[in-house]
């Protein structure tokens, strides 16, 4: 099935799932055959109005029914039962959950004991990993060899805080993964052409990152504003915390540039639904 989206260059890094309720997904996760993963879209749900269709959101002001429905659609799509599931609750921190069996539907089937968390963490197979988008940049993390995965939330405050390192070094910590060994992608989100930020932002970009990496991550409008590369930054970052770059996939799909079928803030601003990533160990 093909969805229409608009690539931002020719190398098409994702695979365009077909069905009902299609989604997104990476060659490179999908080749090690140790993973379910996806990203979803807003075609194929129950949801109506601005909601349209596939909202992945219980609290934008959708009907919690519909919201459910999404969520069995999605999960049947990708071999996944809600009742596995376990969402984050995002607050643009850098803070990271190790994921246990305790925490198994957390978020859609039973209560969350816990907030502030942008990223997820687990080794405990059959637990799918849930964030939560519309223009940030979800970013994936597999160990195929100590079987261990990471589900992390980037917007620039995540992005400046490096909240993908961070997943990358609690790995390391609590499962003894070598980051040689890890394969990273950096999902849809909104591209340097899209993203128009203040200098407030810049400035802490700037904290972040060496001055030789300025010129590919942002630059200055006549108007003051300046674009900015969150693509670039995570990329970076994974390339900082130890990733080889031939473990390393970075998206070339806009959310904004694609909000017929993907949601993007930007682009709707409150008046739209969200989407979701996903990612488990088999």
């Amino acid at each position: 099935m093909s969805l229409g989206l608009n690539y931002k260059n020719e190398k098409h890094i994702f695979d365009e799932a077909g069905g009902s309720t299609p989604y997104l997904e990476y060659p490179l996760l999908r080749e090690t055959g140790s993973v379910r993963h996806g990203f979803s879209t807003r075609l194929g749900g129950v949801s109506e109005g601005f909601y349209a269709s596939l909202n992945l959101s219980f609290d934008r002001g959708d009907r919690e029914e519909c919201v459910r429905e999404n969520f069995r659609r999605i999960g049947e799509a990708l071999g996944i039962r809600c009742e596995d599931m376990v969402l984050s609750r995002q607050t643009h921190t850098t803070n990271v959950r190790i994921v246990t069996e305790a925490d198994r539907g957390k978020g859609i089937t039973r209560e969350r004991d816990y907030t502030d968390v942008d990223g997820l963490v687990t080794n405990v197979p059959g637990i799918c990993l849930v964030t939560s988008y519309a223009d940030c940049v979800p970013l994936y993390f597999v160990d195929p060899v100590k079987k261990v995965i990471g589900l992390s939330h980037s917007g620039w405050r995540g992005t400046v805080g490096k909240i993908g390192k961070k997943t990358i070094l609690l790995m390391q910590e609590k499962y003894g993964s070598d980051p040689a060994d890890i394969l990273a992608a950096a999902g849809p989100s909104v591209c340097m052409d899209c993203y128009e930020v203040s200098e407030d932002v810049i400035e802490r970009v700037k904290e972040a990152f060496e001055e030789a990496f300025w010129p590919q991550l942002f630059y200055r409008k006549p108007n003051g504003k300046y674009q900015l590369n969150l693509w670039k930054a995570n990329e970076l970052i994974f390339r900082e915390a130890g990733i080889l770059p031939e473990h390393i996939a970075v998206t070339n799909v806009c959310t904004h540039c694609n909000s017929r079928i993907l949601y993007s803030h930007r682009a709707a601003g409150d008046k739209r639904g969200n989407l979701c990533a996903f990612l488990a160990l088999k």
